[in-house]
């Protein structure tokens, strides 16, 4: 084998190969009923005990999802010298992800994982948490269930369907005729929030503002999403935006069409310099520094120290806006710098009733009034009045 193909293999190959050398080693060192990251460390005992894996989906430079935790991850990392942090990038969500973490425990010593995709926690991570009883699993967006699920996961989510609201507003009252666009992968409930957030921000400065959304069917479609905003730019959309892993196609299609846009996970403005406007990013530097400092002062999942579901939005720095681009009047500055200033106070709710959904009937009735925490808005399964489309289209 040449140098050249070793070097291409998978961090994975690697791991299975040394597993398979060094299982009888392990399980003579470790003895019977003793978990692999029974080290002291696993529920806390001070970040010079830490091994941190993070798990990605997709590559750390997709300038979206993946990478707004990467980012997240490598600012955590700089903030403790003594943690020591594993990652591994373009892991699907299949038992390819059990098998990197398995090797991030048994391996590198890992007592706290971050595996990152939606699609990882069921069975996944659920499966191998019960295997590991020491490692905390901290999965983004699971809905953790108390009682069925193990006691060493947490979830983590942020509201950035605040931000999408936002944006909603600077891309209403930017475009000439109200015409917007959102190009999204699953019609599950996070993506549904944010277009329908998206809508609701829109409509609150342009009542007449519609927004046409397109499902592509999976989290990474290039070619149907350049061709979703190729076809919402011939029908005349003014502004696209979108729910995707890496929104960087969406991006520079609209910029090559002329067409505005407003950004997702991370900052795309390098992408789109002339139409980009703003955007909804997550501020997991901010979270996951935070997090780690709990842990390494000896808080965990397990005692209950740590919530096994943490939620946050604009005002509990999950997320954030994108700059201001040239294109934004100070006009849409000032009715978005508004929005987030009731986002920050604590005085904004979406969804108070009443609201339709785009059938005619209603998705919010007059008496309610959901608060970011409510349940209700997890389990999201409407498109709201504006939003043209269907959840099967």
């Amino acid at each position: 084998m040449s140098s050249k193909r070793y070097l291409n293999l998978s961090r994975r190959q690697v791991i299975r190969g040394m597993l398979a050398t060094t299982a009888f080693g392990l399980t003579a060192k470790l003895g019977t009923g003793c978990s692999p990251a029974s080290n002291g460390a696993a529920a806390g005992g001070g970040a010079d005990g830490l091994t941190i894996g993070f798990i990605y989906v997709g590559p750390k430079d997709d300038f979206g999802w993946n990478q707004a935790h990467a980012e997240g991850a490598a600012a955590m990392s700089g903030a403790f010298s003594s943690v020591k942090l594993i990652e591994e990038a373009s892991v699907p969500e299949t038992t390819a992800v059990v098998e990197s973490m398995r090797g991030m425990i048994d391996i590198d010593g890992a007592n706290v994982l971050f595996p990152t995709s939606f699609g990882y926690y069921d069975p996944h991570v659920l499966s191998l948490a019960e295997e590991y009883p020491d490692v905390q699993f901290f999965h983004a967006g699971g809905l953790y269930q108390e009682g069925v699920h193990p006691n060493n996961v947490g979830s983590y989510n942020g509201y950035i369907d605040e931000a999408q609201y936002v944006s909603g507003i600077v891309a209403a009252m930017t475009a000439n005729a109200g015409r917007l666009g959102f190009v999204a992968a699953k019609p599950i409930p996070s993506v549904l929030r944010n277009i329908n957030s998206f809508m609701l921000g829109a409509r609150s400065v342009r009542p007449e503002a519609t927004t046409q959304v397109v499902f592509t069917g999976d989290w990474a479609e290039p070619i149907k999403e350049a061709e979703a905003v190729n076809s919402m730019a011939d029908q005349g959309i003014e502004v696209v935006t979108c729910h995707v892993d890496s929104p960087k196609i969406v991006m520079e299609t609209a910029e090559r069409r002329g067409i505005m846009c407003t950004g997702y996970h991370a900052d795309q403005l390098s992408l789109a310099p002339n139409g980009y406007l703003t955007g909804a990013e997550w501020d997991w530097s901010s979270f996951y520094t935070k997090l780690v400092t709990d842990i390494s002062e000896g808080k965990s999942l397990m005692d209950g120290s740590i919530p096994h579901m943490l939620r946050g939005g604009l005002r509990e720095q999950f997320c954030k806006m994108s700059a201001y681009g040239a294109a934004v009047s100070d006009e849409a500055k000032a009715a978005a710098d508004a929005a987030i200033a009731q986002f920050m106070d604590g005085s904004m709710v979406i969804y108070d009733g009443e609201i339709k959904d785009n059938n005619g009937g209603v998705a919010v009735a007059p008496s309610e009034s959901l608060k970011q925490q409510d349940v209700k808005l997890e389990q999201m399964n409407y498109l709201v009045e504006g939003v043209i489309g269907s959840i099967g289209s």
